[in-house]
C-alpha cells in the first residue's frame, strides 16, 4: 500500500515533462500558438463586420438607385464624337461640251468656286487658244467663239498706248494685256455698241471689224490655228452672230468680268487663282467701267 507522501511525489512526477525532452520548450510553445491563434479570431471576428460594411457600402454607392454609376449612366458620355459638319463640295464651272484649255477650266472653276465674279456673268479670253467662253452669273456656259487678238504676245499694254495714234503702234506693242476687268456695254464714237474692257489701254470686245480687206479677219475667224486668229491692235474682235446673240443680251443692263488669260505667266501670278481643292488664295483688285475713246474704234 502506497503512502499518502508517495503517492503525492508520483503524482508530482508524472506531472512533470520526462527527463528526455528540453525543459518547458514544449509547453510554452503550444501555449504561445494557441494564444497567437486565439487572438486572431478575435481580431477576425471584431474585422469581420466592418469590412462586410464597408463591402455593403462600396457595392451600393456603385449600384444602387442614387449612385455615381447610375447618375453617370444617365447622363452624357463626355467622350461622344460629336456630329460632323457636312462637307463642301467645290463648285465647278460648266463647259457643256465645249472644248476649252486646262488654263480656262482652271480659271473659270476658280471664279466659281471662288465667286470672284460677284453674281456677275463673266467672260473668260484663253488667249493660247485664241478663244472666248461667256457664262452666267451661275457658271454655266451661255456660248464660246474663236476671237482675233492682239498680233504680239505679252501680257502687258504699253503705258500709255490708249492714247496714241494706230500709226504709231508699232508690231511689237500690239498686245491684248492679262487681267481681270469689269465690263459694260456702251457705244464707240460711230455709235455702234462695244463691250469696253479696259478704257486705260482702249481694248474693248466688239464685232469682227472686216473694213480692211488685206488683213481677212472674217477668214482669220474660221482658221483651225491659234496663231492666225493673232492680228489686232490689242482689241478681242469676235463673230457677229456670237456678239449679237450672246455677249450682247448677257451683259445688258449689267456688268460683267472679263478675265483675259496670261501666256507669259501664270494664272495663278495673275489672278492669285487656285485649284478648287485648294484653300482660296487672295483675289486681284478689279477695275471701274471705262468710257470710249476714238482710238478703241479702229482696233
Amino acid at each position: 500500500m502506497t503512502s499518502p507522501r508517495n503517492w503525492t511525489g508520483q503524482r508530482l512526477r508524472a506531472a512533470l515533462p520526462c527527463a528526455k525532452c528540453p525543459v518547458r520548450v514544449r509547453p510554452i510553445t503550444a501555449i504561445l500558438a494557441r494564444a497567437v491563434l486565439l487572438l486572431g479570431l478575435l481580431a477576425a471576428g471584431f474585422s469581420a463586420q466592418p469590412a462586410l460594411a464597408f463591402e455593403g457600402a462600396a457595392q451600393s454607392a456603385v449600384s444602387g438607385p442614387g449612385s455615381i454609376a447610375a447618375q453617370d449612366a444617365s447622363a452624357p458620355s463626355a467622350t461622344k464624337t460629336p456630329p460632323m459638319a457636312a462637307p463642301q463640295h467645290a463648285r465647278r464651272a460648266s463647259f457643256e461640251q465645249e472644248h476649252a484649255s486646262p488654263q480656262a477650266r482652271h480659271v473659270a472653276n476658280w471664279v466659281v468656286d471662288s465667286r470672284d465674279n460677284r453674281s456677275l456673268p463673266f467672260l473668260i479670253v484663253d488667249k493660247a487658244d485664241a478663244r472666248v467662253f461667256l457664262f452666267d452669273a451661275t457658271g454655266r456656259l451661255r456660248g464660246a467663239a474663236p476671237a482675233l487678238l492682239g498680233l504680239a504676245q505679252g501680257d502687258d499694254a504699253v503705258p500709255g498706248i490708249g492714247n496714241r495714234k494706230l500709226s504709231t503702234i508699232r508690231p511689237e506693242e500690239r498686245t491684248t494685256p492679262a487681267g481681270r476687268f469689269v465690263a459694260s456695254l456702251d457705244k464707240n464714237l460711230h455709235g455702234e455698241e462695244i463691250l469696253w474692257v479696259d478704257y486705260d489701254t482702249a481694248i474693248a470686245l466688239h464685232r469682227v471689224i472686216t473694213s480692211n480687206a488685206k488683213e481677212r479677219r472674217a477668214q482669220r475667224l474660221d482658221s483651225s490655228s491659234p496663231s492666225d486668229r493673232r492680228i489686232s491692235y490689242g482689241c478681242i474682235n469676235v463673230p457677229v452672230k456670237f456678239y449679237e446673240n450672246v455677249v450682247s443680251p448677257a451683259f445688258t443692263g449689267t456688268n460683267g468680268i472679263v478675265y483675259v488669260l496670261p501666256e507669259t505667266r501664270s494664272a495663278r501670278q495673275v489672278f492669285g487663282s487656285y485649284d478648287v481643292e485648294e484653300p482660296a488664295q487672295p483675289q486681284a483688285t478689279s477695275q471701274a467701267a471705262p468710257e470710249p475713246t476714238e482710238l478703241q474704234a479702229a482696233r
